[in-house]
């Protein structure tokens, strides 16, 4: 058996997502050592499967909407979609799923790159196994950085794990759409490749066992979605609990407790996402073995254990990708001793880029009622807030404000540009901007924003 190498440098950074790789890449430029270590993609989930391609298909997939809307609007339109181009799109974004510019990327700043899997194996010891089951061992001088992300979550239901089903992976690297989708989740993930694949002919239908969508946003904006959606023809069966899944070669079957019987050509499984502590050998830090996330403080420093930092999804913090990058950038300062804010976490923007898109930040109504907050709400139309915003032409939403002693603590933006509007309201819930100041501001007329100053009245 060959010994395995061992190397000393000044850092290693397991996980070369967007986070782990500014971490690597900035620990380089710093002068350090450094090797960054991934098993998969440099640059990880969100440029190949994630944030990247999904929006590629969602906005082929709103083009072709909005193609649609012309009859009665603007005159006369034929719209023959074709996923063809989508997908080569997708192919041209992601180099085909190769990350050689990525790796050539941090190589060029100093760094050195290990393609393997890394696991914990003692204190300030790393060990890297590669796909030709080579072995290396690193010894960080200074710093242990983990920015090792999730993966896929399945349910464990009976028949599941025996079939041939697609987690947003697969989806995204589709060269064809299948005639029907049963999509198993009714997230961010979930509606956002169901809308976009629905609108290219697909026939989708979406399984939420919890009673709503987008459980963990405002009430409203689930309500929203399943109105506009429904009239596009996606079917929705919430508070659907299944109990099997089947495939016979063809379609798979899926059954639910209540009765519902289920049939598509292909099913979607996004159904939250997991980090793997177990196998990144994690127990070397005394973090138990049912943990679901590694405990930091403010400066991203794992809690009991001296010169390691982690940053990104695996800290529990948030699953985005500018959650990461927020992450490494306090992590950086504070390996390299620059100081700085530390990290906090009031005003954490999170967006669903479905049609319309649900942008939201900080706490909904009822995260700050469970903490005990003296709360005041308000709600405006987007269409009732400036005349000419009719509803049913791509430009329904609203705006709900939660405030409590004088700021907001949380807010929601639905509509065609729910994303870019939350960039005003996130700042409002950062600052904590009195409410004085809102009230005072003057918006432009008419835009969709416009709304957040309508809401302001109603507090």
């Amino acid at each position: 058996m060959v010994a395995a190498a061992v190397s000393t440098p000044d850092a290693v950074v397991i996980g070369m997502g967007p986070g782990g790789e500014d971490v690597a890449g900035r620990l380089a430029d710093a002068g350090w050592d450094v090797v960054g270590v991934d098993e998969r993609l440099v640059g990880g989930e969100c440029p190949y499967w994630g944030c990247i391609p999904s929006k590629i298909m969602v906005r082929a997939g709103n083009l072709v909407r909005e193609a649609h809307r012309v009859p009665g609007s603007a005159g006369i339109s034929r719209v023959q979609s074709d996923w063809r181009p989508v997908h080569r799109h997708v192919q041209q974004a992601t180099d085909d799923w190769d990350d050689k510019v990525a790796v050539d990327r941090f190589t060029s700043r100093g760094g050195t790159f290990l393609r393997g899997t890394a696991r914990l194996t003692g204190p300030g010891e790393v060990s890297v196994v590669g796909a030709d089951d080579s072995e290396t061992v690193l010894r960080p001088r200074r710093a242990l950085v983990l920015a090792v992300g999730t993966r896929p979550s399945a349910p464990p239901v009976p028949g599941l794990a025996g079939t041939p089903y697609w987690t947003n992976h697969e989806l995204i690297e589709a060269e064809e759409l299948p005639s029907s989708l049963l999509v198993l989740g009714g997230g961010a993930i979930g509606l956002e490749l169901g809308q976009a694949v629905q609108r290219f002919g697909c026939d989708v239908t979406v399984l939420e066992a919890q009673q709503r969508l987008l459980a963990r946003e405002e009430p409203e904006a689930a309500e929203l979605l399943m109105r506009v959606l429904a009239t596009e023809g996606l079917a929705f069966h919430t508070g659907a609990e299944l109990v099997s899944v089947g495939y016979d070669g063809q379609r798979f079957n899926a059954v639910c407790r209540r009765g519902e019987r289920l049939s598509a050509e292909r099913l979607l499984v996004s159904a939250g996402r997991r980090v793997d502590l177990e196998r990144l050998g994690a127990s070397v830090l005394g973090v138990p073995a049912d943990a679901r996330a590694l405990p930091v403080d403010d400066r991203m420093r794992v809690l009991g254990a001296p010169g390691v930092w982690a940053i990104g999804d695996v800290t529990g913090k948030g699953a985005f990708t500018h959650m990461s990058m927020y992450q490494a950038d306090v992590a950086v300062r504070a390996i390299l001793g620059r100081g700085g804010r530390p990290a906090e976490y009031h005003a954490v923007p999170r967006v669903t880029f479905t049609d319309p898109e649900i942008g939201a930040v900080g706490l909904t109504e009822a995260q700050a009622r469970a903490q005990g907050l003296a709360v005041r709400t308000s709600v405006t139309d987007l269409a009732a807030s400036a005349r000419g915003f009719v509803h049913g032409s791509g430009n329904d939403g609203f705006i709900k404000l939660v405030a409590a002693g004088g700021v907001l603590v949380g807010a929601t933006a639905a509509g065609p540009t729910g994303g870019e509007v939350l960039g005003l309201l996130t700042l409002a819930v950062q600052a904590r901007l009195p409410l004085a100041e809102l009230a005072a501001t003057i918006w432009a007329y008419p835009t969709f924003h416009r709304a957040v100053g309508e809401a302001v009245k109603g507090l």
